[in-house]
Parts: structure tokens; sequence; C-alpha cells
């Protein structure tokens, strides 16, 4: 039996109106049970179909116009409040839509999710993580799988060659040791405000055949994304955040993940920033055929 038919619920809500094969494939994983804030980012997925549904998906810049292309809408993880069990549970499935060679997306819930949908994906792929925090806990509240400690592990188990953390501006003292002891390579707020973003992430991913990119809507400041579990004051603004995101264009971006966006929160305006970031890096994808 396919992990697939045991795990999800079947439920798609992204609308699709293009025929034949699928360029992209989503799931959505409604899991938040070791959120530290404000707990709703398991209602993130929806919200964000919700929006990819009523926002205008045509790329004139790209000349891609997602109206005609099929997607396709997985539905959502069956809910677990068990992180152990999570984590299992998407391992599985990422490892089984891996193998299929698109491109896919999958909406969070909270950021320890990335701890089983990267770890799925071949140990030479690039990471490139956007987020006002660095996860660099060594635990959280107790717990050592954390959505603030989940890049730790990560580190733990792979080094930390392929990160590249972007935007982090909220911090402790150990999370900031942990960083230079593995030397992990940043790209700083100073950096992005300076306009030196694009320049930095288009060299470090041009080392890397394929690239995983994970989106922390927290990244952004709380004026663009009020609608995240743990807004922090002084974030990227949504330009900065677009202009780093077409640094992608022509390289292979296997994997994305979007996670903390808080509906409960949120005017809708960070529903929407995360369907455009789905929206345009599927438009970037089909630009390279």
């Amino acid at each position: 039996m396919s992990f697939l038919e045991f795990y999800m619920n079947k439920n798609p809500l992204i609308t699709s109106s293009g025929e034949g094969e699928p360029v992209a494939t989503i799931f959505g994983v409604p899991f938040d049970s070791t959120h530290s804030y404000k707990p709703g980012c398991r209602f993130g997925p929806d919200a964000i179909r919700d929006a990819f549904n009523n926002i205008e998906i045509f790329h004139p810049d790209l000349q891609v116009d997602l109206e005609t292309i099929p997607i396709e809408d997985l539905g959502n993880t069956k809910h677990t409040v068990v992180a152990s069990e999570m984590l299992d549970m998407i391992r599985k499935i990422t490892g089984e839509l891996a193998e299929k060679n698109r491109q896919l997306f999958i909406l969070g819930g909270e950021h320890l999710i990335t701890y089983g949908t990267y770890m799925s994906f071949p140990k030479e792929t690039g990471y490139v993580v956007f987020d006002a925090h660095y996860d660099l806990r060594d635990e959280y509240a107790d717990i050592r799988l954390s959505h603030a400690s989940y890049l730790r592990r990560i580190v733990e188990e792979r080094g930390s060659d392929n990160i590249l953390h972007v935007g982090a501006r909220a911090f402790v003292k150990e999370e900031l040791a942990f960083l230079k002891e593995n030397k992990i390579k940043t790209i700083s707020e100073n950096e992005i405000r300076k306009g030196k973003g694009p320049k930095i992430l288009k060299d470090h991913i041009s080392t890397f055949d394929n690239v995983y990119a994970s989106f922390d809507l927290d990244v952004l400041d709380p004026a663009f994304a009020p609608g995240v579990g743990n807004p922090e004051a002084v974030g990227v603004t949504s330009r900065e955040l677009f202009d780093m995101i077409y640094s992608f264009e022509n390289k292979k971006v296997v994997g994305i993940d979007i996670v903390e966006l808080n509906p409960t929160y949120d005017n809708g305006s960070t529903a929407s920033l995360a369907a455009k970031i789905i929206s345009t890096l599927i438009a970037l994808n089909l630009s390279q055929r």
C-alpha cells in the first residue's frame, strides 16, 4: 500500500483546470503541537489554499500562465499531536513523492515539519531557509523535537555545508554560539537592506544541482505578514523577499515548504504572500523548460 493512501485525507482544495501530468504536487501538514507563542498554525494549509484559489496566477514577466497548468493537491496529512509520529509520517510521504521528480510543496503547520521533509531528500540537496529565528536551540520547553530546534537536529545529522540561513533577527546566545561553531552561512538583515541578498543567495545555490527552500513567514516584517505564530518586528519586506526568490531562476528547486502561517491573526495578506510564493516558484520552474 502507498503511504499516500494510508496517511492522506484525500481532500484537495486547490483547484487546477490544467490537463495532463501535474508539474507540481502540494500537500499540507496541520501540525503545531510544539508551538510556543500563538498556536493555530495547524490551520495554515487551508488558508494558503484559499488564497491561491483567489489570486491571479499569470506571470507576464516569465510568460507563464498557471491557469492552464495542472497542479496536484493531495490534501492534508492525518492529524496527530505527537511530534515523532508526525515526522515519521511525513518522511514516508515525502520520500515517496520525491521519487516522482515533480516540484513538491509542503504547507505547514509549524517549522518542525522541515526536519521530516528536507531530510527525505538526498544529502547533497542544497538548503535555503528564510526565517526570523535560527531555530538552533538544543531544546525548547524541555523537548528536543521542537519548532525552535529543528535546524539544530538537521545540522547534527547532516552537517552545515549545504545550509544558507536568510533573515534572522531574533535569537539567543546559545544559538549564535552553535551557528559560529558550525560555520553556518547566513544572509544578515543588514546585507538584505543593502540589496546584497539576491547575489549572495544565487552564489550559494550555484554549487548545487538541486535545492530545497523553506519559508518561515515570520521572516517578513509583521507589517507585511501579521498572521504568523511568532511575529518579530523590523523584518524583511515582501519586495526584498521576492527579489531573493527570483534568484532561484534557472535552478531546480525540488522541494519547498511554507510554514508558520496563523490565520487567526491574519488579515489575508500573509496567506496571499504564501500563495504568491507557490505561484512564483512554479512559474520560475516552468520558465526553464
